[in-house]
């Protein structure tokens, strides 16, 4: 007899990070010029490389390092998040005269993040140290107080179409508003502040394919940063 109870298909774990609530570690902090911006002067967008929780022993994630194999495989999904949806740059708002400065917002998140991760001290410590803001960062990175803390977060995220067809999400931080914040230490007062993932807000669907109606399109035209952007661990 045919039977209509067909058990559901299993669905490996994805490897990499996915828009969401979870827990991360940081492993790294760069900077990385974004190329698309009309700003004067270099855009950046603040990137952060990340590891999830422990998925336990039936998880096979990436290796830590693919060239070393016998250093072992990450025992969480990880993944790149941008520190902000929009890249960092110098702008004029001229409807509301306000200047904003691209060095001072990425100090302002990192000002944020150091609070969630115990790095204030740090903060105080290098205050007017560094002449640029790349020295800064990497300062930030070298010295890595960040690392081995816990932070509960909120992951937005871009859908993109990856070369092989199969949609995968460019991962950003949501930003911080009067409805909660992107990340906080899961032990603070702040965590009940993390904002609950809802994919009506904060996932962006992919783009319809579009009609190619000519291939004569200007230098630039078309070009997606998210969608071009690569997984980068």
């Amino acid at each position: 007899m045919i039977s209509t109870n067909v058990p559901a298909a299993k669905t490996a774990t994805p490897k990499t990070l996915q828009p969401g609530n979870t827990k991360i570690t940081i492993r790294k902090i760069f900077l990385e010029e974004f190329p698309y911006s009309k700003a004067e002067g270099i855009s950046y967008n603040l990137k952060l490389e990340c590891v999830g929780e422990d998925l336990g022993e039936s998880f096979v994630g990436f290796f830590i390092d693919k060239d070393k194999e016998s250093l072992g495989r990450h025992k969480g999904q990880v993944g790149t998040i941008r520190a902000t949806q929009w890249a960092f740059e110098d702008k004029i708002i001229a409807a509301r005269d306000i200047n904003i400065s691209r060095d001072v917002e990425i100090v302002k998140f990192l000002t944020n993040l150091a609070a969630a991760t115990g790095c204030q001290a740090w903060m105080k410590e290098n205050d007017g140290v560094f002449g640029t803001i790349e020295e800064f960062v990497n300062a930030f990175n070298a010295e890595a107080p960040y690392k081995e803390v816990v932070l509960d977060v909120c992951l937005s995220g871009k859908e993109y179409e990856n070369k092989g067809g199969y949609t995968n999400h460019d991962l950003f931080f949501p930003k911080f508003s009067k409805e909660g914040i992107p990340f906080a230490d899961p032990e603070s007062d702040q965590a009940a502040r993390v904002l609950v993932f809802d994919a009506t807000k904060h996932v962006i669907a992919k783009k319809p394919a579009k009609v190619v109606e000519s291939f004569g399109t200007e230098e630039g035209e078309g070009l997606d940063f998210a969608e071009e952007e690569e997984l980068e661990l």
